[in-house]
Formats: C-alpha cells, sequence, structure tokens
C-alpha cells in the first residue's frame, strides 16, 4: 500500500493535474467514477507497472522474513549409565555451576567393587613384603651352600695332593665320594641361586604387575563411581528438572531435565530468507529486527554468516531412491545475525520469534572511479529504496503487540 502511494504521486497525480489545469477538465463533471480509467488510463497504467518494479525491487535487494528467532542450545540431562535415583540436589528450574552434581544414582555395587581393588592392591602389597623377605632368605641360603661347597672342595682339595705327593695314602675311593659330595654342593649352590633369581624376579616384575593391574582395577572402579554422580556439565540453568528419588533412569528414557547454557540464545540470531535471494544475502550486511517478547523496539544488525546449503536438499543413504517432487517445502537460506551494538540482544527473550529486514549497500560500488553514472544512479536508487522497507518495519513494530493481543483472538 504505502509503495502504491508512493508511485501514484509520481504517475497518477501528475496525470490528474494534467487533465484537470491543461485540458481544463473537472473532476465530478469529465472525470467521474466511471470514466476515471479512461481518463487517467496513463497514470494508472504506470503507477501500477512502477509499484510491481518497485516492490519487486524492495523486496529483492532489501529482502524480510517473519522466519527468525534467537535459537539456542540446549543440553540433555542424562547419566552415562543407569540405576536408582538416590538423590536430587536442585529444583524444578535453578541456575547451576559447572561440575554441581544434580542427582546421584544408588552406587552400592560401585562402591562394592573400589572396596574390592583396594583390598587387592593391600594383598599385592603384603605378597611384595613377603616376596622380599624370602629375596633375604634365598641370598642366605647361598652364602650357606657356598660355605659348603667351599668347605667340600678343600678337603677334596687336600686329599688330592696328598694322593699326587704319597700315592696310596688317601683311599681313591675317599677321593671319588669327596667329588661326588663337591657336585652335590656345587648343585646346592646353583639351586640356591635360582630360588633367588625367582624371588627377586616376583619382586622386581610380578608383583608390580599385579599391583599396576589391581591399580588400574580400581581406577576404573573410581570411574564407575563417578558415573553414579550426574554433574553439570557448563555454567547455566536447569529447566523441567523432573527427576526425584527413586526413579529409574538410563540413556534410553527421557531426559531427567534440559541444561540451558548460560548465555544460550543472547549472542546471535538466526534467520531464513526465500532462495531468489541467496545471490543478494551476503556476510557484512546491515539489518534491522523487531521482536514479539520486546516490542516497539528496533534492534540493528549486522550479517555474519550465511550458511552455503539449503537444508530441504539433504539426505540420508536408504533403500529407497529420492524423489524430487517428494519435496513439499521450498528451503530458506540460514542467515546469522549479530546485534551491531554490544548487548543489543539485551531484553529479548531467547527463542522469541522475529521480522528481519536486511539491506543492500552499493556504496563501494558507487565510490568505485569505474562505475558509470547511469549505473550510480540506479545503484543510488536500489540503496534509497530501502528506506521504504525501514519505514514498513518500524509500522509491523508498533502494530505487532495490537495484532497479537488483539486481533489474534486474546
Amino acid at each position: 500500500m504505502l509503495e502504491l502511494m508512493i508511485c501514484s504521486l509520481v504517475t497518477i497525480l501528475p496525470d490528474y493535474l494534467y487533465r484537470r489545469y491543461r485540458q481544463g477538465k473537472r473532476f465530478g463533471k469529465e472525470i467521474t467514477f466511471f470514466s476515471v480509467w479512461y481518463e487517467l488510463r496513463w497514470g494508472i497504467t504506470g503507477c501500477l507497472m512502477l509499484t510491481v518494479s518497485l516492490v519487486t525491487m524492495i523486496f529483492y535487494f532489501h529482502p524480510s522474513t517473519t522466519s527468525a528467532a534467537l535459537y539456542f542450545r540446549t543440553v540433555p540431562i542424562l547419566p552415562e549409565g543407569s540405576g536408582r535415583v538416590a538423590e536430587v540436589n536442585f529444583d524444578f528450574s535453578a541456575p547451576v555451576k559447572k561440575g554441581d552434581i544434580l542427582f546421584k544414582l544408588d552406587s552400592s555395587k560401585q562402591q562394592a567393587a573400589l572396596e574390592t581393588a583396594k583390598r587387592k592392591i593391600a594383598e599385592v602389597d603384603a605378597s611384595l613384603i613377603a616376596a622380599r623377605a624370602d629375596v633375604a632368605k634365598t641370598e642366605a641360603q647361598i652364602g650357606e651352600a657356598k660355605a659348603s661347597y667351599q668347605q667340600a672342595k678343600d678337603e677334596l682339595d687336600t686329599k688330592s695332593e696328598l694322593q699326587r705327593r704319597n700315592p696310596g695314602i688317601v683311599p681313591q675311593r675317599d677321593i671319588e665320594k669327596l667329588q661326588v659330595l663337591v657336585d652335590q654342593r656345587q648343585s646346592g649352590v646353583d639351586s640356591a641361586a635360582a630360588s633367588r633369581e625367582s624371588a627377586v624376579l616376583r619382586v622386581s616384575t610380578l608383583l608390580p604387575a599385579e599391583k599396576a593391574s589391581a591399580e588400574a582395577e580400581q581406577a576404573q572402579a573410581q570411574v564407575e563411581l563417578d558415573k553414579t554422580s550426574v554433574r553439570a556439565g557448563v555454567d547455566g540453568r536447569v529447566e523441567q528438572f523432573l527427576v526425584r528419588v527413586g526413579d529409574v533412569v538410563n540413556q534410553m528414557m527421557r531426559p531427567a531435565g534440559i541444561l540451558i547454557p548460560d548465555g544460550a540464545g543472547r549472542r546471535s540470531l538466526q534467520a531464513g530468507f526465500g532462495q531468489i535471494e541467496a545471490q543478494v544475502m551476503k556476510p557484512g550486511m546491515v539489518a534491522e529486527a523487531t521482536c514479539i517478547s520486546k516490542p516497539w523496539v528496533i534492534i540493528p544488525l549486522v550479517v555474519t554468516t550465511v550458511q552455503d546449503f539449503i537444508a530441504a536438499g539433504q539426505f540420508r543413504t536408504g533403500e529407497l531412491l529420492i524423489d524430487p517432487q517428494n519435496l513439499q517445502r521450498p528451503g530458506s537460506i540460514l542467515v546469522f545475525l549479530e546485534p551491531l551494538y554490544q548487548d543489543g540482544l539485551d531484553g529479548v527473550t531467547p527463542g522469541s520469534t522475529c521480522i528481519v529486514n536486511a539491506y543492500t549497500s552499493n556504496h563501494d560500488v558507487i565510490a568505485d572511479k569505474k562505475t558509470g553514472a547511469l549505473k550510480g544512479f540506479a545503484l543510488h536508487a536500489v540503496d534509497a529504496t530501502g528506506l521504504v522497507h525501514a519505514l514498513l518495519l518500524r509500522i509491523q513494530a508498533l502494530l505487532l503487540p495490537v495484532k497479537t493481543l488483539v486481533l489474534s483472538g486474546h
């Protein structure tokens, strides 16, 4: 309507003034309700053509959308395992800090496993002390065996020397017995050394490995015990936290509640523009928005990101071939907008629905010396028409509370 009124000022009005004062035709006489089309046909035709062109130019170069909202991420509150709730530390809605325990599951089984692992470590430590005593014992046995061996060997050497100096003084049978005794004592020394090696290996390798395995089991048991305490992963606020003591929860059931991180939905606004505006939407464009949760306020924004893909075209591999005619609704261009000034989204409730206008700016092209005068004038006209869309947004902002509270049936 506003575009039609503006266009009529430069088409229908001049046509009427020409016929009224140049041709002398008077309204109500020659120009009547029935003769308006014939008398003002050039003005009416020009007005309609200019209006259509103006509306097309405005909505193409300065796109608008009502599909905009402050989307925000939520974190489902779920335990890593399953069990019966033993303790709940927060109400239905409450602020939380990172690391706060939201609720605990029954942990008797996990505590028993942890205690078993601790006992096993104590058992290995006791075995290690006993093994060290065995090392000392085998070292003493080695000393005893070596002494016995040396005694037998000395006696054999003595009698062998006597036999060499005076053959027949020592019976050959005694020398053979002493040789057997020396070999026996040598075997005793070797057996004691092997026992010591076994004891040392048990102290240095076997028992430390058993202790490391027991410590790993203790760490695993501690992890399982910690999983029974469900903690907040980030600072934020829990909402719809309905779990109560005695409830059975697991990952297959519904979440125990929702954790909304601090600052969620307060950094950027997401808007979906029509596919036809894909060539116009560029990062850096200035935009404006008005939101239902903050009426009568225009929020200056800037386009930061334009998604390169349209969600309507995505598919997952399956057993059926894609049939494009099943695409019922055309997708939109997802655009991320951030406030032009700090704290620009303060007071806007996350999740609020908004109306967004984006404005094309050709200032750099116009300022370029290579741009011709005609092209520069046309680009000036394109930029100037953004004023109409800005005015329309302000009218919408004024009427939005009335439309919501009165005309929607409240």
